[in-house]
């Protein structure tokens, strides 16, 4: 049986070859070290455990949930507020989801039809292409260049594209290129996507991992990007509750209304016990949030200062739990050098060119291994590399 032509663009190449060479040095005794995926490697806070073993004893939460609960929606409408100043309606403009991904794959549907345009950073965390690649749009690459900060430059994007363009991804800080965008950047976007009637998608998942006292920004800060967008936000890497999947849409209310009525044809919402766990999270005590960037801060600290000394200079990211990292003298291709590393020093990171055609000549390196480990990385990669 022939698959349908939307999957025929679809493509996980490098995951899947970095798997397989994954098994083959394991297969020869070697303990890998995984810093490819960006998966928390810390449990949630007690208080959130707690809040979710009493959920889970309690028989009355096993039930359709059917939407978020008013519970959560408050909860997340104060988080907002006091974090980020952002005043949401908890009824109108917050829209509970199965992680924020859920979100990110779906929204297209409501608005991309088959030939339509939308506006994908390149490189850019593969789900806003594929969301688009879904829903039978075309893209249009937005290339975040290190010259122009890593900030896509929209004066470069031609009139007749913009005029057919129907939605914008954003993400920031960035996956994977690690760098956080400003109040400046923030409203040229508001302004071009007023000017020609665009959404704009922002994800903000990484807002709480940030460094040396570093606080990004919301999109929806900035005056009138309510009227053309919305963003993503998930408890995943926050609060450590990547295995929950517990994320929300909040910001314009026709954009999260076509959202849920997307969402109402295709599951019965977020396990009640996972809500009240995400409800205890966000108005629960909030050290642990803090300790966590401080935890991935010292993890920074040590793979790049360590890099450092062996010739590999990365750049120090302000947020994210990733490096953007180019690759070292004498490499041509981010994936020969990630497959170099992985059979000489048994370390794993993903190539550049797996988020986009802008990706390559780096690597991204996930900050998903606790300190003692990371060290150890540092000392395999002297030992098999000479950089100087």
């Amino acid at each position: 049986m022939d698959i349908a032509r939307r999957m025929q663009s679809l493509s996980s190449g490098v995951f899947n070859e970095m798997e397989i060479r994954k098994k083959t040095v394991e297969a020869r005794g070697v303990e890998v070290i995984n810093l490819g995926v960006g998966s928390p490697d810390q449990p949630p806070a007690p208080h959130i455990v707690e809040a979710l073993r009493k959920a889970v004893s309690d028989p009355k939460n096993y039930s359709y949930s059917l939407g978020g609960t008013p519970r959560l929606h408050k909860a997340l409408s104060g988080w907002y507020k006091k974090r980020f100043h952002v005043d949401l309606d908890p009824d109108r403009e917050i829209l509970v989801l199965m992680g924020s991904q859920d979100g990110l794959a779906h929204l297209a549907m409501a608005y991309v039809n088959p030939g339509d345009l939308a506006l994908v950073p390149d490189p850019g965390y593969p789900i806003y292409s594929f969301s688009i690649q879904m829903a039978e749009g075309n893209i249009y690459p937005l290339p975040l260049l290190a010259k122009n900060r890593f900030l896509p430059d929209l004066s470069q994007i031609p009139e007749e594209i913009a005029a057919k363009a129907k939605m914008m991804w954003l993400n920031y800080p960035n996956n994977p290129v690690a760098v956080s965008a400003d109040w400046e950047f923030f409203g040229q976007v508001v302004e071009f996507a007023r000017k020609y009637d665009i959404l704009v998608c922002h994800d903000v998942a990484y807002a709480e991992l940030a460094y040396d006292g570093f606080k990004p920004m919301s999109f929806l800060e900035v005056p009138g990007a309510k009227e053309v967008g919305v963003e993503f936000y998930s408890l995943s890497k926050t609060y450590n509750m990547a295995g929950c999947r517990v994320g929300f849409a909040v910001g314009n209310e026709k954009a999260i209304s076509n959202l849920a009525l997307v969402k109402s044809n295709i599951d019965y919402g977020v396990f009640f016990a996972v809500q009240e766990a995400a409800v205890a999270a966000l108005t629960g005590p909030q050290e642990c949030v803090k300790e966590n960037a401080r935890t991935y801060q010292r993890r920074r600290d040590v793979l790049v200062d360590g890099l450092a000394k062996l010739g590999w200079q990365i750049p120090k990211p302000n947020a994210s739990m990733f490096l953007w990292a180019p690759i070292p003298r004498g490499y041509t291709s981010s994936s020969h050098f990630a497959a170099d590393l992985l059979e000489r020093a048994g370390i794993i990171v993903i190539p550049g060119i797996a988020f986009g055609e802008m990706g390559e000549g780096y690597v991204r390196i996930a900050l998903v291994k606790d300190e003692i480990v990371l060290a150890e990385a540092v000392q395999r990669i002297g030992q098999n590399f000479n950089f100087l």
